[in-house]
């Protein structure tokens, strides 16, 4: 990177600190005023600085408008399939990923069990939504009072006994998730699937997908799959990071000895997890 360009960039972290005038933009570049004044006058020039009218400087409006551009137009499945894959080298198990859009959770990505136990989901099907790990990840985040009028409107089936009754239970059951930050779901829709879960934050810490692993009984039980959790969260915090402009982690693609590659060779139903 040029000398110039260095500099240039050097003074956005000074700014979002506070206004500043002259003198310590220099000072804190170790350049002469005249220096700091011409690097000053070309990102005023590209809005990407305000002179104030007390002399001092702070960020331009069009930074923030680059910024928020840069955000919508950020692709999360993109960036977390890699970390996706990376997990099920490392476990073996079903992954999903998953996103809340108008009123349904949504899987937009899956990386199969590499055993021959097949589970059956889709990308783009709906998630049970009143019962899969993913989808408490998603609903927990929302305001409380739509977490509340959602609650209230949307049906309860039995798909099992271990299937949330009411909207009383589901709403106790996503303040706990908010609380601990990961969810399960443990024969809640089919009696022989367990599942768990985190959530993928952006840069303002709101909840932007969720992740899961999803296992059959005949492979590990819930016992030790909730063992595997923190690789879960670890995932979901690797892409969180670079989803919000942080460095990328290096996906690890090690199998562990948590992996199972001796299983019947059956075919299991796909639970919304």
């Amino acid at each position: 990177m040029s000398q110039t360009v260095d500099r240039a960039l050097s003074i956005l972290p000074l700014l979002a600190e506070g206004p500043a005038n002259l003198e310590r933009v220099a000072s804190r570049l170790g350049v002469h005023k005249s220096t700091a004044l011409r690097l000053l006058r070309t990102l005023h020039e590209h809005g990407m600085v305000y002179r104030q009218q007390d002399q001092r400087y702070r960020l331009g409006a069009r930074l923030f408008a680059l910024a928020q551009e840069a955000v919508e137009n950020l692709d999360v499945r993109e960036i977390a399939h890699p970390y996706l894959v990376a997990l099920n080298e490392r476990c073996g198990h079903t992954v999903h990923l998953a996103v809340y859009e108008e009123n349904e959770v949504l899987y937009i990505d899956k990386v199969e069990s590499r055993y021959p136990v097949r589970m059956y989901s889709r990308i783009g099907k709906p998630v049970a939504i009143t019962v899969a790990a993913v989808a408490k990840l998603l609903l927990a985040d929302l305001p409380e009072p739509e977490r509340r009028a959602l609650a209230e409107r949307l049906p309860y089936p039995a798909y099992t006994s271990r299937s949330t009754p009411n909207a009383t239970a589901f709403l106790r059951e996503l303040e706990t998730v908010r609380e601990q930050g990961w969810a399960t779901d443990l024969g809640g829709h089919e009696e022989s699937i367990n599942c768990v879960g985190a959530p993928i934050r952006g840069a303002d810490g709101r909840v932007v997908a969720a992740c899961s692993m999803s296992a059959p009984n005949v492979v590990v039980t819930a016992d030790e799959l909730l063992t595997l959790l923190p690789m879960v969260r670890g995932t979901a915090e690797d892409i969180s990071r670079e989803y919000s402009g942080g460095a990328p982690a290096r996906p690890t693609h090690e199998p562990t000895d948590e992996a199972t590659e001796t299983t019947p060779e059956k075919r299991a139903e796909e639970p919304s997890s």
